[in-house]
């Protein structure tokens, strides 16, 4: 089974893109997030031509989250479940094919010392606590997404240049490692412990041209999900089409 996570920076905007990827990656389950669309307004009829069931839980003109899925899409739970009053539409989890799944799109938080990097760090907080609430679940758990986190020096092109924000700043990756110190695996570093890969090139300054990139986009996974766990990589062909996502997508196999 493959598994994918694709912020697609509107699914609207990219949609001939991510059905030309989907026909020619064939994943069994993509995790979308910043659909950019309320939720009636996801284009689900384009998904189910190509074969994907979709669950969308979507806002308008900002955020939102999707999964799209070659399988059934079962017990969904729309939003962290203590995060009741929480207005964005940043968590979606359901289990398909015996796994329990959520895609993520976790607030950027800049500029630090403001209202939004508090949101942040509450956030990390709220989604810490429900990936203990999975870990007991004893099944694989895999958290995919957006996460606005970098987790090293070897995930940003230029550390020092990023000190000073709230993807890199001290309390954002201290917060992310306390989800990891849980029991999660970061997959992709795990298996590639020296690469310099990214998953984020801005659209300015000729980023990606200059491959100054983030590598922002993670698969966590719980230790039975470690179990089944294949090759996970970065698809990095999506970022050079015309009208890209920012973002490219992270590709996960598991074992049936």
């Amino acid at each position: 089974m493959r598994i994918a996570t694709w912020n697609v920076n509107s699914v609207r905007a990219r949609l001939p893109n991510i059905l030309a990827w989907l026909a020619e990656a064939k994943p069994d389950i993509l995790l979308m997030q910043e659909i950019k669309c309320e939720t009636e307004a996801f284009p689900a009829l384009e998904f189910n031509a190509a074969g994907y069931a979709i669950h969308a839980l979507g806002q308008k003109s900002y955020n939102g989250v999707a999964i799209a899925s070659l399988h059934k899409i079962e017990n969904v739970q729309e939003n962290i479940p203590d995060a009741a009053e929480d207005t964005q539409a940043r968590y979606l989890e359901a289990t398909i094919q015996g796994l329990r799944l959520a895609s993520i799109y976790l607030p950027n938080g800049n500029p630090l010392g403001t209202e939004k990097y508090t949101y942040k760090l509450d956030w990390l907080k709220k989604l810490k606590r429900r990936a203990t609430e999975l870990l007991r679940i004893e099944k694989p758990v895999i958290l995919g997404g957006d996460f606005n986190v970098i987790p090293t020096e070897r995930d940003v092109y230029d550390p020092q240049g990023w000190e000073q924000d709230a993807l890199y700043a001290p309390s954002s990756r201290a917060a992310y490692r306390e989800i990891l110190n849980l029991g999660y695996t970061e997959i992709f570093r795990a298996q590639h412990p020296t690469d310099c890969a990214y998953s984020f090139w801005d659209y300015q300054g000729g980023a990606w041209q200059q491959n100054k990139g983030l590598r922002i986009d993670h698969f966590l996974l719980s230790p039975e999900a470690v179990d089944r766990a294949g090759a996970c990589t970065i698809d990095r062909a999506p970022r050079a089409q015309d009208k890209a996502s920012d973002h490219t997508p992270v590709i996960l196999e598991i074992k049936n």
